[in-house]
């Protein structure tokens, strides 16, 4: 049978609440009362409910966690840097794979608000106008890392992708392309518009034009990038920006089967900056986003937003860089 609090402090001989102050770290106990309780607890195997203990303190020390697709590395490096930070402030996670679905997502949130859960953070995907709605209806304080949610008014974490984009597009550029293509992804809608919106500008600058039929999107995978290059390879561009390494793997792969040389033929860039990227030859030339502190940071925002400490900024834009390798010229 499962062992209740009750029979540590019948074996203990003293109080439940006695009992309870030992659990929860509390000094106001003798020290030899402490070391008897703890004795007992040893002795019993005793397991404090942590239901029953969120119940009585109103907090968990739980937090749920929305990841879009956990199978992805992009996803995994994010989850690394906020398991870390949650373990250094003594929080459990409940991770949830959402699949980037605004049904399954909405689900994963009610759910994890029954749970009792004292916060709740998403890692990157696309948020969707309902979910929006329940965030910032939301009971527990909510925090997004890697999509930027400033302009719902919700904590965010993130880098600033226009710029990067502007950045990449002003160097392919440089480096001779004309004709460019963007492959976004299903699961980074914000951040897609954010690149497409920085591409354009630098574009307009140069006067010169993205073509609607070079703007494909996928799901951020291998497959995705095949096919993209499939549909992109009509136009013949001389340059392409990936939302996700995963893709752009696969645009390279496309390309080298169709004998088009690249970086000569045709340059490619991507976002992410997984590990994935130096995998590959040639190794993707790409936006090095710090995965690791994207989630890190954004798990500290919401240990902020859960204890009521002071909040200097809700969205966080964290220091991007670039590193051209073997994709572009």
């Amino acid at each position: 049978m499962t062992v209740t609090i009750y029979d540590v402090a019948r074996e203990a001989r003293v109080s439940m609440a006695t009992v309870s102050r030992v659990v929860n770290g509390n000094q106001n106990v003798k020290p030899e009362t402490r070391d008897k309780v703890n004795e007992v607890i040893k002795k019993l195997n005793y397991r404090p409910n942590a239901v029953a203990r969120g119940l009585a303190s109103k907090r968990t020390t739980t937090v749920g966690v929305i990841i879009p697709d956990i199978s992805n590395v992009y996803y995994s490096q994010l989850a690394r840097g906020l398991e870390d930070i949650a373990t250094m402030y003594k929080y459990h996670s409940i991770i949830s794979n959402s699949d980037n679905d605004p049904v399954k997502e909405k689900e994963i949130f009610n759910n994890l608000l029954s749970k009792q859960v004292d916060g709740i953070i998403f890692l990157g995907g696309t948020i969707s106008e309902e979910i929006k709605d329940l965030i910032t209806k939301s009971s527990v304080p909510v925090v997004v890392s890697g999509t930027n949610g400033k302009d719902a008014g919700i904590a965010s974490v993130n880098i600033d992708f226009e710029t990067a984009a502007q950045e990449i597009t002003e160097q392919l550029i440089l480096n001779g392309a004309k004709e460019f293509a963007f492959v976004g992804g299903n699961y980074s809608k914000k951040a897609q518009d954010d690149v497409l919106a920085g591409l354009k500008t630098v574009l307009a600058k140069h006067q010169l034009n993205l073509n609607e039929d070079n703007i494909f999107n996928g799901n951020e995978t291998y497959k995705d990038g095949v096919r993209a290059f499939e549909a992109l390879n009509k136009t013949k561009p001389d340059a392409i920006l990936s939302i996700s390494d995963e893709q752009a793997i696969g645009l390279v792969h496309s390309a080298q089967d169709e004998g088009v040389s690249i970086p000569d033929d045709l340059q490619i860039v991507s976002f992410n900056n997984t590990r994935l990227v130096e995998m590959v030859r040639p190794q993707l030339s790409s936006v090095i986003q710090p995965l690791y502190d994207i989630g890190a940071v954004g798990m500290r925002l919401l240990t902020k937003y859960m204890n009521e400490e002071e909040i200097e900024e809700p969205n966080v834009i964290l220091p991007h860089r670039i590193e051209y390798r073997g994709t572009t010229k």
